[in-house]
């Protein structure tokens, strides 16, 4: 090829590639017109959508707060909503729990703690389409504002604790938003094993709960139950203090074991060893020899026992009294009994809300008790024993499998669940073998969140006698 011909070759190249690359930036071009005028469309109509929408003002996502102003507005909790409140317009601030979109209205449900409320944004005179869209496209659990008529419903509304009530919302701002996706939801973590295996509905695994524990703690089981072990030790307390108690702290950190070496954790304190209390023992009796005469506390355990059952728990609220008697240990055993009774009757006087939120997610009967409480010799519990067929001496102590079937008689015969109890269960076996020194009386006790131990009453002739319950 010559020269001339060579540089033909090249300049038809440039040519075309010339071509191409005019073809290519016309293309662009042409792409990045439809694209602005896209964008331009769609901010038209964005514009138009907000000149129409005459609720913009009435929901939204407002500045974080920062203590920067004091609204003169009152919040009013959801467990106050009755009939009594019909047509009344308040504020409340509260969580998403569910929320359902349909049509031109949006129902939600707002939760606070264990209570909660249906709430509905219609599209009317005070909302628009735009902030039903708004409503329904909050998350679950993102904490909200409403300002809100309560309205009556001819209906009672089965899935809300505030059945005879709803609310009609006029403003709703969303505080605190939650994120889309959660690791688990809260109608799950409080649906039985037993419903969600036969109607093939999510149950929420305990190892799961535990790894994401702030969100289990909100659902209604977990609210109602940490309301009962807080009335559990408020009605000890009480009833204590009426009965001339002192209510003592005693240390945690202790220099030496409490009760034996083997069972406790060693601690590093500075350049030297301590261990963690297994019991306030020693400083009750400490009380009980300075004439406190009635003491007790309310406070942990910690017990280095490897085991696995229910009876055995590294650590736990104790609920522990000690008392000298003036003449007969019945004292002590009357100051236990009127003690369970007054739990019992203010937990089911005053907590009747908490223990049917626990019943939904784990079905159990009416507890029962006697007044005055039922007192069982140690002999009529061995002759119940004897006559369902169990074999054991006269001075043998009673096994757990025992102790249950026994409970099962007296709540059969007696009608009372002291003995097999939900709540707590009292085992009352008085001894008639006297010693010379020594008679002695054993009370097992299994509280709502503790294990089930054994309080031992020693009577001697030589010093005050103490009675501990933990």
């Amino acid at each position: 090829m010559t020269l001339e011909e060579a540089q033909g070759a090249t300049e038809e190249e440039q040519q075309a590639q010339s071509k191409k690359g005019l073809k290519k930036q016309q293309k662009e071009a042409e792409k990045a017109a439809k694209k602005a005028e896209k964008q331009a469309k769609l901010a038209a109509e964005q514009q138009s959508t907000e000149e129409d929408d005459f609720a913009k003002d009435r929901y939204g996502v407002p500045a974080m707060v920062q203590s920067q102003q004091k609204l003169d507005r009152v919040l009013v909790r959801i467990q106050d909503f009755t009939p009594e409140k019909a047509d009344q317009l308040i504020w409340l601030r509260a969580r998403v729990h569910t929320s359902r979109a349909k049509g031109k209205q949006c129902f939600l449900v707002l939760r606070q703690q264990q209570f909660n409320v249906q709430a509905l944004v219609a599209v009317g005179d005070r909302a628009s389409k735009q902030m039903v869209k708004f409503a329904a496209n909050i998350t679950k659990e993102s904490i909200v504002d409403v300002e809100a008529f309560v309205r009556k419903v001819e209906q009672k509304i089965e899935s809300c604790s505030q059945q005879d009530v709803e609310l009609h919302i006029e403003r709703i701002f969303v505080i605190s938003q939650a994120e889309a996706r959660l690791p688990l939801q809260l109608e799950d973590a409080v649906r039985p094993e037993g419903e969600g295996e036969e109607e093939g509905r999510a149950t929420v695994n305990q190892d799961t709960k535990l790894d994401n524990r702030v969100i289990d703690l909100r659902t209604t089981t977990s609210q109602a139950i940490f309301r009962l072990q807080a009335g559990v030790c408020m009605l000890f307390r009480d009833t204590l203090t009426k009965k001339g108690f002192v209510e003592i702290q005693t240390p945690k950190i202790i220099s030496a074991a409490s009760e034996g070496g083997a069972n406790v954790f060693t601690v590093s304190y500075f350049k030297t060893s301590a261990y963690l209390a297994q019991s306030p023992q020693l400083y009750k009796q400490m009380c009980i020899c300075a004439d406190f005469d009635k003491v007790f506390c309310v406070g942990p355990v910690f017990r280095a026992e490897d085991s696995n059952t229910h009876r055995h728990l590294t650590e736990f609220v104790g609920l522990d009294i000690e008392m000298a008697f003036s003449y007969h240990y019945h004292e002590v055993i009357d100051s236990i009994t009127d003690t369970m009774v007054e739990i019992f009757k203010g937990l089911r006087d005053n907590f009747q809300t908490e223990i049917q939120m626990v019943n939904k997610q784990f079905p159990s009967e009416p507890f029962k008790f006697l007044e005055p409480t039922l007192r069982l010799e140690y002999t009529e519990g061995l002759a119940m024993l004897h006559e369902a067929g169990v074999e054991m001496g006269d001075e043998d102590d009673l096994s757990t499998p025992n102790e249950k079937l026994l409970g099962r008689l007296v709540k059969e015969k007696h009608y009372s669940q002291y003995l097999s109890a939900a709540f707590v269960k009292i085992l009352q076996l008085l001894s008639h073998n006297t010693m010379t020194l020594t008679s002695m009386c054993w009370t097992s006790t299994h509280w709502l969140f503790g294990p089930s131990t054994r309080c031992l009453i020693p009577t001697t002739r030589n010093t005050p006698t103490h009675m501990t319950c933990s």
